[in-house]
């Protein structure tokens, strides 16, 4: 994680920085600059834009009763090119400008909805079986008792038996 997050804030800004020099070498400053900034302020456009309808299909479904997944992850998706595309550089850009495809991210979402699946089927798998192995419990007095040893019981003394009653104003005496 430590590499990932070290590639992500050194290296990319220093390749952003070549290619912009680079361009700028080839063009003129002034070029590269305005590139930059009209890259800057139409990404940002799109992006609203494209975020403000997804908003407003996030906010269609949920009327409706239905679970907004797929548009969640667009309205994320958008999100996502809105900082690439507000972040100066060219790569940066073009990876921006591709989120804002919807093609794009359709296939995107395919491959994001069955990394998540696999990620949460990994999580419910490694829980189910620390449930099952008994870790997690503590025996004795300190902690919880583990019942899904064969043999266990629950004797009648340990057993609190409560009532709950709920008041929703206060009693006048």
């Amino acid at each position: 994680m430590l590499l990932r997050l070290f590639l992500l804030f050194t290296i990319i800004p220093l390749a952003e920085l070549w290619l912009l020099w680079w361009f700028s070498s080839l063009t003129n400053p002034t070029v590269t600059f305005g590139l930059v900034v009209v890259t800057g302020i139409l990404g940002a456009w799109l992006a609203r834009k494209q975020g403000s309808q997804a908003w407003k299909k996030i906010q269609q479904h949920m009327v409706q009763g239905q679970p907004p997944t797929g548009v969640v992850l667009d309205g994320l998706m958008i999100l996502v090119a809105g900082a690439f595309l507000i972040t100066p550089g060219i790569m940066t850009d073009m990876v921006g400008f591709a989120f804002l495809i919807p093609a794009l991210r359709e296939i995107l979402k395919a491959h994001i909805g069955e990394w998540l699946k696999k990620r949460a089927l990994m999580q419910v798998q490694a829980h189910a079986s620390s449930f099952q192995a008994g870790a997690g419990f503590q025996t004795g007095s300190e902690g919880f008792q583990d019942f899904t040893q064969p043999g266990t019981s629950v004797k009648q003394e340990d057993i609190i038996d409560v009532e709950f009653v709920r008041k929703d104003s206060p009693e006048k005496d």
